[in-house]
């Protein structure tokens, strides 16, 4: 797992409360345990979020941001995965609690502003339900980045459509920054069914007997890595851009 200078997980509680009056934001990092086809490992979403917001502490002083980096949470809402073996979930309703008791732990002690930075798909209605309630409900701002529609443009651009669930990018992360992780000679093709245009499916397997989506064999971590830090980019100019104009 990345470490770096700006993580909780290291400091003493007289370092925290230093580092709680400089931030600018604490930073949750959010991402799941859930199968990832028969080729990537189910903590995907979880390397996804530990990585990308160390990408974003390391990126932080260009502009002018200090960033306190929780935890990852490890844990998502991945009821749909749960036929495959190797998926824990939370309940939506244990999620969002969660979510918040983190928030109003952190606000408690004194910090202004949370940045919830997601990598799963399945958080994106608790997160946003636990987002809503911490605002109304302490003093502390809520904001929220799921980092995907930041980068969506480029993915789409690099990889084309059908990209999404363990297929092209998500293999180019793993491949970028855990390859070990990789298994290669599970790499194939993942055919799923067209979505439903009136309604969701409960399970995951209704849609992909392996797991994913898009084609895993098309991964180029190469075409990630600029990606990657144009995303970044783009995420800290958006809070700066929030930040000056009273958000």
């Amino acid at each position: 797992m990345p470490e770096t200078d700006a993580d909780l997980f290291g400091m003493t509680w007289e370092e925290a409360g230093d580092a709680i009056d400089d931030a600018d934001f604490a930073v949750l990092p959010t991402g799941s345990i859930e199968q990832h086809g028969p080729h990537l490992p189910v903590s995907t979403d979880t390397l996804r979020a530990d990585h990308l917001t160390a990408e974003l502490v390391d990126a932080a002083d260009e502009f002018d941001l200090d960033l306190l980096r929780l935890p990852t949470l490890p844990y998502g809402q991945s009821e749909h995965h749960m036929r495959f073996p190797g998926t824990v979930t939370l309940s939506t309703e244990t999620y969002v609690d969660v979510v918040r008791q983190i928030g109003e732990s952190v606000a408690e002690h004194g910090v202004d502003r949370l940045l919830i930075v997601n990598c799963h798909g399945g958080n994106r209605e608790p997160l946003s339900v636990a987002a809503d309630r911490l605002g109304r409900d302490t003093d502390l701002t809520v904001h929220f980045v799921h980092w995907t529609d930041f980068a969506r443009e480029d993915l789409e651009e690099a990889y084309g459509e059908g990209w999404g669930h363990a297929g092209d990018h998500e293999t180019s992360f793993v491949e970028l920054y855990r390859p070990d992780l990789v298994r290669s000679e599970k790499k194939e093709p993942q055919e799923a069914d067209e979505m439903p245009r009136t309604r969701s499916y409960e399970y995951f397997d209704e849609v992909t007997e392996l797991g994913g989506l898009g084609d895993p064999t098309n991964s180029d971590p190469d075409a990630l890595e600029p990606i990657v830090a144009a995303t970044t980019r783009e995420i800290l100019g958006a809070l700066v851009e929030d930040l000056d104009a009273g958000w």
